[in-house]
């Protein structure tokens, strides 16, 4: 039975994210909002919907190592699963602004600074606060470079979208995301309960695995097509994003307290080690480029991340 809630629950917080994100261009575009904008504001948020609506539910629910233990997972996840999927299929070629600014400015500089605001075990809403004032400069700067960070917004035909359309999938989408997480958190509780694991191991793979799962497919089918423009930075973007939108304003509703130790003590090292492991690979032993080696390098490193985690 707790498997079947979190299949529910998964399920719903797909469906309900794919209405909500197209309710949200489809309103955007209504209002005439630039194409960019959207994409790097209204796109990038809506992706981000599953992550926020668990953590926020969880931290609400009394359940803290499910809401800061759903972020770190996903993103090692997006770096040892996602990205390493996606090199079996294709090699990458790594855009230089990896090496001047994406890695070390911004992905690396938002890792610390979580790292630095939970060594005390808790997020306070002053610390939210913090989280949001970084991401909005983080998209002030991303709108001035003209870069989209998650999704091609010229792939997303809701131009023309009828009020009545919008606002029934707007209503459907938070209706289906608010239920989803619900049965989600309510399946992981149960089933760290049922087998006698903390919260936050539930939290790091199940849970963290399941709201990856859209961002995986997307790359996954994105590559069986040879459509190469998934990238490191959009796999920095979505981590940049999972830590300061999703654990600020999660922070922001309900502050978290008493974070389990494993997580300060161990996942959150791992969360940068996954971020400081691109650079090596990406300089060599071919600089700039990405291929089935450094795949296969990156799924070894996350199997023995979840095979810590549970021993």
């Amino acid at each position: 039975m707790d498997f079947l809630y979190i299949i529910a629950g998964l399920i719903l917080l797909v469906v309900g994210g794919n209405w909500l994100l197209k309710s949200a261009v489809g309103l955007s575009f209504r209002l005439n909002i630039s194409k960019i904008i959207v994409g790097l504001t209204v796109v990038s948020f809506a992706t981000s919907l599953p992550e926020l609506i668990v953590s926020v539910q969880a931290a609400l629910d009394g359940y803290p190592d499910i809401a800061v233990g759903n972020v770190i997972g996903s993103n090692i996840g997006n770096i040892g699963l996602v990205l390493g999927v996606v090199l079996l299929i294709n090699a990458i070629q790594v855009d230089k602004s990896f090496f001047a600014t994406d890695w070390p400015t911004k992905m690396i500089a938002s890792a610390l600074l979580f790292v630095f605001l939970i060594l005390d075990g808790k997020l306070s809403r002053t610390e939210g606060f913090i989280f949001i004032a970084f991401l909005i400069l983080f998209l002030i700067y991303l709108i001035k470079q003209n870069k989209k960070v998650v999704i091609d917004i010229d792939e997303i035909k809701e131009e023309g979208m009828p009020y009545l359309h919008i606002f029934g999938l707007l209503i459907l989408g938070g209706f289906a995301l608010w239920l989803g997480s619900e049965l989600l958190v309510k399946g992981a509780v149960n089933l760290a309960d049922s087998l006698g694991v903390s919260k936050r191991v539930i939290a790091v793979t199940v849970v963290s695995i399941g709201t990856s799962i859209p961002e995986l497919a997307s790359s996954v089918i994105a590559s069986i097509k040879k459509e190469n423009d998934i990238s490191i930075g959009n796999i920095i973007g979505s981590n940049i994003f999972n830590i300061l939108s999703v654990l600020g304003i999660t922070a922001v509703i309900s502050p978290i307290k008493n974070i389990d130790l494993h997580i300060i003590d161990q996942d959150i090292y791992w969360m940068l080690g996954f971020g400081l492991i691109l650079m090596p690979l990406v300089l060599l032993p071919k600089r700039g480029s990405l291929s089935f080696k450094e795949g296969i390098l990156l799924l070894v490193a996350y199997a023995t991340f979840i095979y810590f985690t549970i021993v």
